[in-house]
């Protein structure tokens, strides 16, 4: 796994600033950016039931961590699915362009970006110079989604996090034959009953992710992962890899590259594309 080191952080100042909100049907995520696209403020808040407040909890915040107080923006742009709940915001753009522009700004070459979220997973294709050539997204089912981890992890009274270092315990290789959540569920429950080790049923849960994504397209050319799972599960990237025999690249704050891109395309509209 290659990983870019995070942008250091230059806080306290309140000008040149702009800000990117990802809304997303489970957790809010907001990037602030200084003139030298720095991320010089980060935060991720859960969405809940008021994405207006989401986004206004997850910008306050971000502020909060960048020291700002009164902070003036010269831009702010929404994405995500709840994009248009962010009326501070002055622009609205697809989560599928602002990851997009958010991955290509930390690896700014021919890519396949995999963005795993909680609701929904999304395969875009990316060529040379930054354009959005193709794209792909698994709404129909929470396979293949952090929302499938979620409910495996409920079943089993665990909290998420700490799935992550479980795994890398597991002994034995099982699988997990019905890629639906609810069957999935299903067949943990009988394997519990059958006294299966936990750490191997997270890793087969982390294996049925990584199929399903695999379903969705050949992953071609440099592969690029981000999002929440990605963010904080890395033994499921260096799963990945193992799967699809190649190393797997991932940005600094994978879960923040769609509200990264936002962030850019406020700074770009403001002051163009070669600010």
């Amino acid at each position: 796994m290659d990983t870019i080191g995070k942008a250091r952080v230059g806080r306290g100042r309140t000008s040149g600033l702009f800000a990117g909100i990802d809304i997303g049907a489970s957790m809010t995520k907001a990037v602030l950016l200084d003139d030298r696209r720095n991320a010089v403020g980060t935060s991720v808040v859960r969405s809940g039931m008021d994405f207006r407040l989401a986004a206004r909890k997850a910008l306050r915040l971000s502020e909060k961590d960048a020291g700002l107080t009164a902070p003036r923006f010269e831009g702010i742009t929404a994405t995500g699915y709840g994009r248009h709940n962010a009326p501070f915001a002055a622009t609205a753009i697809t989560e599928i362009s602002c990851h997009a522009r958010g991955s290509y700004h930390h690896f700014p070459r021919a890519h396949t970006l995999v963005d795993i979220g909680g609701q929904d997973s999304k395969v875009v294709k990316i060529d040379a110079e930054g354009r959005r050539t193709d794209f792909k997204l698994n709404r129909k089912c929470a396979a293949g989604t952090g929302a499938f981890l979620e409910e495996i992890a409920h079943r089993l009274r665990l909290s998420l996090g700490r799935f992550d270092g479980l795994a890398r315990k597991s002994r034995k290789e099982i699988e997990l034959g019905s890629y639906c959540t609810v069957f999935a569920v299903t067949e943990i429950l009988a394997r519990i009953r059958q006294n299966t080790a936990v750490p191997d049923i997270i890793k087969a849960a982390y294996s049925s992710v990584i199929k399903r994504i695999l379903e969705m397209d050949p992953l071609e050319g440099d592969l690029v992962l981000s999002g929440g799972i990605v963010a904080h599960h890395p033994y499921f990237v260096t799963m990945f890899e193992t799967v699809i025999g190649r190393r797997v690249f991932v940005p600094p704050l994978p879960q923040l590259t769609g509200a990264w891109g936002a962030a850019l395309y406020a700074q770009e509209l403001r002051r163009g594309p070669d600010a």
